[in-house]
């Protein structure tokens, strides 16, 4: 059962009471990603998100760290284009531990000049670690292509220039104008206790914030073809399509395409492209959904001397799903993967409160365990096969190749050309 409220400084709140939990998960959720920060304010959202464990007012890092210990609880965060969450899970009795923990570091972080040269450099090693994984690169070359020099299509990271630029005064000033009671929601999955609301409305609803709106620059799929060189053993080879936001109510039928045609170890792309012909480690698809746009991609890891062998096969799988589309049996055989492994990955507390706190910050409307199964059920033939055709639409094809590549002209010609 879902319970709604709303603190007396507009913060809501989305609770969902689980008898049999000893624990609970609770998460602030902030609708600030990289896609709302300027050109000059890139990678901040992420810097934040990093420096509120430095400190606050009243607690020490070291503090905090000790204070979640002590209760044997688990703190952590993570920034995404479209948000950030603070969380916590604690058992039952410790909650009012984590509220008074989270509340100190969203409202009242102490955002120190020295900790902030030190996080800013632990933060380009974190830059550095991605730059030396040939699959991140490939997706950060992947979404400068299709978004351009916008926010969406700027690493979540920032750079080395924009992360040199940002202090504590332009870093409180960012949190004053994102975070804002209309951009705040809280959700907590578990043991919720008689005195929870009246613990959350001490630690959250008496704080003073802003109550403006948040905007952000409205995102523009435009296909392009990228060629990256760089010194790593294997090409990662994208190709990449213009996808459904995340409102769309065709996502149950992509996930159940997808299931099929990219999504496992008995999907079309691994079964006939590395299991058959061995010519890849890794081969994989899957979408990204945004608020207002979202992408469908196709990842490939493979020799250099493979990449255009592979890009046929890859074509030959698309032009067959499209032309000889799917069976019934593979549908039914994908809705029941789909649900199992929804059911298995919904039972944690804490898988739950991120799928509520996600809902309910993009204001989605809360579904139940039954609703979802039912939206399952309810894909067929029908749904697939239109949901295929918009996704693999050769007129939104990118094409992304990154390794010891010089272009990538000659690859998904098939496709280009559709």
């Amino acid at each position: 059962m879902y319970i709604y409220k709303t603190l007396q400084n507009g913060i809501r709140v989305f609770a969902e009471n689980i008898d049999y939990a000893e624990s609970v998960s609770l998460g602030v959720w902030v609708g600030n990603g990289s896609r709302h920060e300027s050109t000059e304010e890139n990678g901040m959202s992420h810097f934040i998100e990093h420096m509120v464990f430095k400190g606050t007012q009243t607690k020490s890092a070291k503090d905090i760290a000790l204070q979640m210990d002590s209760v044997g609880g688990h703190i952590n965060a993570f920034t995404t284009r479209e948000c950030t969450c603070f969380y916590t899970k604690t058992l039952s009795e410790y909650t009012n531990v984590g509220m008074d923990i989270l509340s100190d570091m969203v409202f009242s972080p102490l955002l120190d000049e020295h900790d902030m040269d030190l996080e800013r450099k632990v933060i380009l090693e974190e830059i550095a670690m991605y730059e030396d994984s040939p699959e991140d690169v490939a997706y950060d070359v992947f979404s400068e292509a299709v978004w351009g020099d916008t926010p969406m299509g700027r690493p979540i990271l920032g750079t080395f220039d924009t992360l040199n630029t940002i202090t504590p005064d332009s870093m409180r000033r960012y949190m004053c104008e994102h975070y804002t009671s209309k951009n705040i929601i809280i959700a907590a999955v578990g043991k919720i206790y008689d005195s929870f609301f009246d613990e959350l409305e001490k630690f959250f609803g008496t704080r003073k914030i802003s109550d403006k709106d948040v905007t952000y620059e409205k995102a523009l799929y435009r296909p392009r073809s990228v060629c990256k060189s760089c010194d790593f053993e294997q090409v990662q080879l994208i190709a990449g399509f213009s996808g459904i936001d995340v409102y769309d109510e065709r996502v149950y039928s992509l996930l159940v395409f997808n299931n099929i045609f990219g999504s496992g170890m008995s999907s079309r792309l691994f079964q006939n492209i590395r299991e058959k012909h061995g010519l890849v480690y890794s081969i994989s698809a899957g979408h990204s959904a945004y608020m207002d746009t979202g992408t469908f991609d196709i990842l490939a890891g493979m020799s250099p001397e493979n990449t255009k062998l592979v890009s046929e096969l890859i074509e030959k799988e698309i032009t067959n799903i499209k032309t000889n589309s799917v069976t019934d049996e593979e549908i039914d055989r994908a809705k029941i993967q789909l649900k199992g492994n929804y059911i298995l990955s919904g039972e944690g507390i804490s898988a739950k409160m991120q799928a509520m706190g996600r809902a309910a910050l993009l204001d989605r409307p809360l579904k139940s365990r039954d609703e979802i199964i039912s939206k399952i059920d309810l894909v067929n033939r029908e749904s697939v096969e239109e949901t295929m055709k918009t996704l693999l639409d050769g007129k939104t094809l990118s094409v992304i190749a990154v390794g010891p590549i010089e272009n990538a002209d000659e690859l998904f010609g098939g496709l280009r050309r559709k």
